[in-house]
């Protein structure tokens, strides 16, 4: 585990694979493929299939991610205390050429907009509230994708800029592609990437016949101001994978 913790420390990254097993990984895709997909919530077009607020429209897959193994890592690796605040299911599917450009994740999803001192600018998308926070909130929190499919180059694997989270908020425009680690990130199915938001990443389109399916969960310890709070906060020890 600390190979594990010095690569966060030191790269704001880490892949570890095996944290599901083959027979756990298709249950999960069972639970997310039998859900109602009627609402808003769900996006679905020829190149992206998306659920936002995740782990809310499709609340029977929490027991199937958050096994003892994947709470024991984030107890080892962050310590007690830390809850969810975010989570997107992403299928990129086999013929997409759906790409996203270099970034940070900036924006946390909140329950309201206010006006604050140091938050913004703010987003609205289908009465879904996002926010900037102080940088001292983002370098806080760390996001966990499980990857349900192989993922390399070919289809879409995310790229990361290794160092890039000691620039804090780091502009696309103020790269210097000379100076810059560009390092893809495989994950095999079951397989999860643990990431700093403040890392900047980015992936390509897929160019091959073979779809990516990602949960992203983003995880924080931090308070906000009463004004708001965190639009998915649940903590971990609540999840219970025998309910």
């Amino acid at each position: 585990m600390l190979v594990h913790q010095n690569n966060i420390k030191n790269n704001r990254f880490d892949v570890i694979e095996n944290i599901y097993t083959p027979l756990e990984v298709p249950n999960i895709i069972s639970v997310i493929n039998k859900a109602d997909q009627s609402n808003s919530a769900f996006r679905k077009t020829d190149e992206l299939f998306a659920i936002r607020r995740f782990l809310i429209e499709v609340p029977e897959v929490k027991n199937l991610i958050f096994t003892q193994k994947l709470k024991s890592i984030i107890y080892d690796l962050f310590g007690e205390g830390y809850f969810v605040v975010k989570s997107i299911y992403f299928d990129k599917p086999e013929k997409s050429n759906w790409f996203v450009a270099w970034h940070q994740d900036l924006t946390i999803a909140v329950n309201g907009k206010t006006e604050l001192t140091s938050y913004g600018p703010w987003t609205v998308k289908l009465n879904n509230f996002g926010v900037q926070p102080p940088v001292n909130i983002l370098q806080k929190n760390f996001t966990i994708r499980i990857h349900l499919d192989d993922t390399d180059k070919n289809n879409g694997a995310l790229k990361v800029l290794k160092g890039s989270h000691l620039k804090d908020v780091y502009r696309v425009e103020n790269i210097d592609w000379q100076a810059e680690n560009e390092e893809i990130c495989d994950v095999k199915a079951g397989g999860i990437m643990i990431m700093r938001p403040l890392l900047m990443h980015a992936s390509d389109r897929s160019t091959i016949n073979q779809r990516r399916r990602v949960i992203h969960i983003e995880f924080s310890n931090a308070n906000l101001p009463t004004e708001i709070d965190w639009a998915e906060k649940e903590l971990i020890e609540n999840i219970d994978q025998c309910a």
